[in-house]
Protein backbone atom coordinates (compact mmCIF):
# COMPACT_ATOMS: atom_id res chain seq x y z
CA UNK A 1 0.00 0.00 0.00
CA UNK A 2 2.94 2.35 0.72
CA UNK A 3 4.16 1.53 -2.91
CA UNK A 4 1.30 2.45 -4.13
CA UNK A 5 0.75 5.88 -2.64
CA UNK A 6 4.44 6.90 -3.17
CA UNK A 7 3.60 6.14 -6.58
CA UNK A 8 0.19 8.50 -6.68
CA UNK A 9 2.31 11.44 -5.42
CA UNK A 10 5.29 11.16 -7.57
CA UNK A 11 2.24 10.64 -10.50
CA UNK A 12 0.49 13.71 -9.55
CA UNK A 13 3.92 15.36 -8.80
CA UNK A 14 4.59 14.79 -12.58
CA UNK A 15 1.29 16.26 -13.68
CA UNK A 16 0.69 18.37 -11.89
CA UNK A 17 3.51 20.51 -12.61
CA UNK A 18 4.85 23.81 -14.80
CA UNK A 19 5.39 21.81 -17.90
CA UNK A 20 5.79 18.49 -16.49
CA UNK A 21 4.88 15.38 -18.51
CA UNK A 22 5.96 17.42 -21.71
CA UNK A 23 8.72 15.10 -22.53
CA UNK A 24 7.37 12.74 -25.13
CA UNK A 25 9.00 9.69 -25.89
CA UNK A 26 10.37 9.41 -29.97
CA UNK A 27 8.78 7.18 -32.03
CA UNK A 28 11.03 4.68 -33.83
CA UNK A 29 11.08 4.63 -37.49
CA UNK A 30 8.43 2.52 -38.97
CA UNK A 31 10.01 0.19 -40.81
CA UNK A 32 13.96 -0.68 -41.56
CA UNK A 33 14.80 -1.44 -45.47
CA UNK A 34 15.82 -5.07 -45.59
CA UNK A 35 19.60 -4.88 -46.72
CA UNK A 36 18.95 -8.01 -49.13
CA UNK A 37 17.15 -5.86 -51.87
CA UNK A 38 17.02 -2.36 -50.38
CA UNK A 39 18.90 0.09 -52.58
CA UNK A 40 21.63 2.53 -51.45
CA UNK A 41 19.35 5.43 -51.54
CA UNK A 42 16.73 3.68 -49.21
CA UNK A 43 19.57 2.69 -47.06
CA UNK A 44 21.19 6.20 -46.69
CA UNK A 45 17.71 7.33 -45.79
CA UNK A 46 17.03 4.69 -43.35
CA UNK A 47 20.39 5.68 -41.96
CA UNK A 48 19.27 9.38 -41.54
CA UNK A 49 16.23 7.90 -40.24
CA UNK A 50 18.10 6.54 -37.50
CA UNK A 51 20.32 9.01 -36.63
CA UNK A 52 17.18 11.14 -36.36
CA UNK A 53 15.61 9.01 -34.04
CA UNK A 54 18.55 8.41 -31.73
CA UNK A 55 18.78 12.65 -31.38
CA UNK A 56 15.30 12.33 -30.47
CA UNK A 57 16.00 9.85 -27.75
CA UNK A 58 18.78 12.12 -26.46
CA UNK A 59 16.68 15.36 -26.46
CA UNK A 60 14.17 12.98 -24.62
CA UNK A 61 16.51 12.42 -22.08
CA UNK A 62 17.76 15.90 -21.49
CA UNK A 63 13.72 16.67 -21.07
CA UNK A 64 13.54 13.97 -18.82
CA UNK A 65 16.84 15.14 -16.76
CA UNK A 66 15.35 18.63 -16.81
CA UNK A 67 12.14 17.97 -16.04
CA UNK A 68 13.23 16.06 -12.75
CA UNK A 69 15.84 18.73 -11.88
CA UNK A 70 12.73 21.54 -12.09
CA UNK A 71 10.63 19.31 -10.30
CA UNK A 72 13.24 18.63 -7.46
CA UNK A 73 14.08 22.97 -7.19
CA UNK A 74 10.05 23.07 -7.39
CA UNK A 75 9.76 20.55 -3.94
CA UNK A 76 12.47 22.52 -2.50
CA UNK A 77 11.09 25.96 -2.90
CA UNK A 78 7.96 24.18 -1.02
CA UNK A 79 7.44 24.46 2.92
CA UNK A 80 8.71 21.74 4.58
CA UNK A 81 4.87 20.45 5.04
CA UNK A 82 4.27 19.95 1.56
CA UNK A 83 7.86 18.83 0.41
CA UNK A 84 7.76 15.28 -0.70
CA UNK A 85 9.37 12.90 1.52
CA UNK A 86 12.57 11.04 0.68
CA UNK A 87 11.21 7.76 0.07
CA UNK A 88 8.95 10.08 -2.80
CA UNK A 89 11.97 11.47 -4.28
CA UNK A 90 14.08 8.23 -4.76
CA UNK A 91 10.08 7.04 -6.62
CA UNK A 92 10.59 10.01 -8.56
CA UNK A 93 14.17 9.23 -9.65
CA UNK A 94 13.70 5.76 -9.94
CA UNK A 95 10.94 6.49 -12.82
CA UNK A 96 12.54 9.25 -14.21
CA UNK A 97 15.92 6.55 -14.73
CA UNK A 98 13.55 3.74 -16.03
CA UNK A 99 12.25 5.92 -18.50
CA UNK A 100 15.67 6.69 -20.14
CA UNK A 101 17.25 3.10 -19.63
CA UNK A 102 14.26 2.06 -21.53
CA UNK A 103 14.46 4.89 -24.21
CA UNK A 104 18.18 3.71 -24.73
CA UNK A 105 17.47 0.36 -24.91
CA UNK A 106 14.74 0.70 -27.82
CA UNK A 107 17.14 2.71 -29.56
CA UNK A 108 20.18 0.61 -29.05
CA UNK A 109 17.91 -2.08 -30.15
CA UNK A 110 16.72 -0.05 -33.81
CA UNK A 111 20.35 1.04 -34.26
CA UNK A 112 21.44 -2.82 -33.96
CA UNK A 113 18.63 -4.11 -36.70
CA UNK A 114 19.95 -1.60 -38.67
CA UNK A 115 23.50 -2.24 -38.50
CA UNK A 116 22.13 -5.99 -39.22
CA UNK A 117 20.57 -4.52 -42.26
CA UNK A 118 24.14 -2.51 -43.36
CA UNK A 119 25.85 -5.99 -42.91
CA UNK A 120 23.25 -8.03 -45.19
CA UNK A 121 23.56 -4.50 -47.82
CA UNK A 122 27.42 -4.88 -47.62
CA UNK A 123 27.61 -8.41 -48.21
CA UNK A 124 25.11 -8.38 -51.29
CA UNK A 125 26.88 -5.66 -52.66
CA UNK A 126 30.20 -7.48 -52.34
CA UNK A 127 28.68 -10.72 -54.37
CA UNK A 128 28.07 -8.22 -56.80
Amino acid sequence: MKVLASLLVVATALASGRGYAACVYPKAPDKLPDGSTATKDEMIAAQKLVRGYNDDIKAYQDCLKTEYEDHMKADAGKPEKERMTKEQKDELNKVTVQKSNAAVDEAEAVTGRFNEQIRVFNAKAKKS
